[in-house]
């Protein structure tokens, strides 16, 4: 279940295969494993503003609001990543959540083994590093509106800034960053603890540095939490409900000489399910016996969020003031944020993220390789900025342009489709696709006619057997980049298929997948300011949006 770390005591692992996140240790320490502090990180700091927002509207006093503020954990990272920060075309708020994943507490320690292995069955305690296994923005708009919340795929292939300026996952740039400060302040005599929380400063300002440079957009505040903290802020809100679209089995496989391990111990059935602490921690790790591995475990993370955010509205534990005390305690003892953020001025700006008016989406890659012996995501950086770009200033989709990079060595059965934007309709015309739906030859020409407005060839409509549950993509000869452009619509892989002819795709719409929505026209988008920013944009699966509890994979 634990994954080997190589090299870098920041985090940097070898041998990993593709989709398959770390493990977040928790212990009563600070320190996640790979893909607990996901969750943590984002559940935690979105449960925190989301608290703190509804606390404003219930007549709390500024004492208690500057008791909190007071309490919290507050970095300077901020300010170094703020002298080259892309400029801000409004007055928005950009917040990069950070889930942490490590086995150290603030302090350095160890956390403990008996509660990482024992309790939350995480793997060994001893295997360290610092990879930030989430990365999600939230964009929250100057005049109110949809918050827009984006998640970074942690295998994403980048460049960093702030750690050595070289290629690596995104994951990797905290963990380099930190090794490098330790090096360099080893020999000034610091406790074990203040080299611990200095060296920690330099991973946040190259983890904010590098997403700024990556999405091309400022980064006003961030929250970081480990996999201990979602621990403790579980607790204090169980049980959670999730839900989901298939039944779940992850068993766990101990480690050995020859294998590294693996599974969460996490069976659920389908639907909705009420999860302890420890489950959830399971539910947004789980990344073994998933289509799409790491990406369908971005997508648990975002529903976690949802969920979280959903069951303190409903059950009134912002209103209750010995709850809010107990969440307070923990997101004082867990969280880490900017020593910028001004609690109650963000009280005023976050009112939508109570409300369930957040939507999550996933950024594309547009493949995999393998680089050093590792699986990495590639990706299309330009592409990558115009999607931002179109989804936090509303602008008119741009025409995507052909994806740029090495394009992968093997995907074969990947955990995910290829993913790069559609091209133009006005460039050269795609495949044709012939469609058939669960739901009937209806939906299956409306969606024939959504793919035509972004290029494809019209072909056959038909009905799919009422039971399909899933939504699939099949290609013939010479379809093969169209159709994986296509699966990129629908959140799944397109696969060669000899029943299909040449030059042409042939997908069958489940009847639970809702297909996104064509983008629309740049005139019709700026006259509508309610028009969705994201319809038609070639993301990584599908939305999960907040204000209920979402079911995912």
């Amino acid at each position: 279940m634990a994954e080997r770390y190589g090299g870098r005591d920041g985090g940097r692992e070898a041998g990993r295969s593709r989709g398959r996140p770390g493990r977040p240790g928790t212990g009563r320490g600070r320190a996640p494993r790979r893909g607990a502090a996901p969750l943590t990180l984002a559940g935690r700091t979105l449960a925190c503003t989301v608290s703190i927002a509804v606390l404003g509207a219930s007549g709390f006093t500024w004492y208690e609001y500057r008791s909190l503020d007071d309490g919290m954990i507050k970095s300077t990272a901020l300010s170094e990543a703020k002298k080259n920060a892309p400029p801000h075309l409004d007055k928005s708020v950009n917040l990069l959540l950070i889930g942490l994943d490590s086995r150290k507490d603030m302090d350095g320690n160890d956390l403990p083994k008996q509660f990482v292995e024992d309790e939350l069955h995480a793997g060994s305690s001893e295997i360290g590093g610092y990879n930030t296994n989430a990365l999600i923005v939230l964009h929250i708009p100057a005049n109110g509106g949809k918050v827009t919340a984006l998640s970074v795929p942690r295998d994403d292939y980048v460049q960093t800034v702030g750690a050595d300026g070289r290629m690596h996952k995104i994951k990797e740039a905290y963990g380099i960053a930190k090794e490098a400060a330790e090096q360099k302040l080893s020999g000034k005599g610091l406790s074990k603890a203040d080299l611990e929380r200095q060296s920690r400063e330099a991973g946040r300002s190259a983890t904010i540095q590098t997403v700024q440079s990556f999405l091309d957009v400022p980064i006003d505040h961030f929250a970081e939490v480990n996999l201990i903290g979602f621990y403790d802020i579980a607790k204090a809100v169980e049980p959670i409900q999730v839900c989901l679209n298939h039944p779940v089995d992850d068993p766990i496989i101990a480690r050995t000489a020859t294998h590294e391990g693996g599974g969460t111990g996490l069976k659920l059935p389908a639907g909705i399910s009420s999860l302890n602490a420890a489950q959830a921690l399971s539910f947004v790790r789980q990344r073994h016996h998933l289509t799409n591995g790491d990406l369908d475990r971005t997508h648990r993370q975002q529903a976690f969020i949802s969920s979280v955010e959903y069951r303190l509205k409903q059950q009134g534990i912002l209103n209750d003031f010995g709850q809010m005390q107990k969440l307070f305690g923990v997101v004082k003892k867990d969280v880490v944020i900017d020593n910028e953020w001004n609690i109650l001025d963000f009280a005023q700006q976050a009112p939508n993220l109570t409300g369930g008016n957040v939507e999550f989406n996933t950024l594309p890659i547009a493949g995999f390789k393998t680089v050093g012996g590792q699986e990495v995501n590639t990706v299309n950086p330009d592409l990558i900025k115009k999607i931002v770009r179109q989804l936090f200033n509303h602008e008119p989709a741009p025409a995507a342009p052909a994806p740029s990079g090495d394009a992968p060595t093997d995907p074969g059965p990947s955990p995910s489709a290829a993913a790069s934007a559609p091209a133009s309709p006005t460039g050269p015309p795609k495949a044709v696709v012939d469609v058939n739906a669960a739901a009937g030859a209806g939906a299956a020409s409306n969606e024939s006619k959504a793919l035509a407005e972004l290029g494809y060839q019209a072909g056959r409509i038909g009905d799919a057997p009422a039971r399909t549950r899933a939504t699939t993509v099949a290609y013939g000869t010479g379809a093969k980049s169209d159709a994986q452009q296509l699966a990129t619509r629908y959140g799944v892989n397109a696969t060669a298929s000899g029943a299909v002819p040449a030059g042409r795709i042939l997908l069958t719409l489940a009847v639970t997948r809702t297909p996104s929505p064509t983008a629309p026209s740049g005139a019709a988008a700026s006259a509508d300011p309610s028009a969705d920013p994201a319809a038609g944009l070639p993301m990584q699966g599908p939305a999960v949006k907040a204000g209920g509890i979402p079911c995912v994979d």
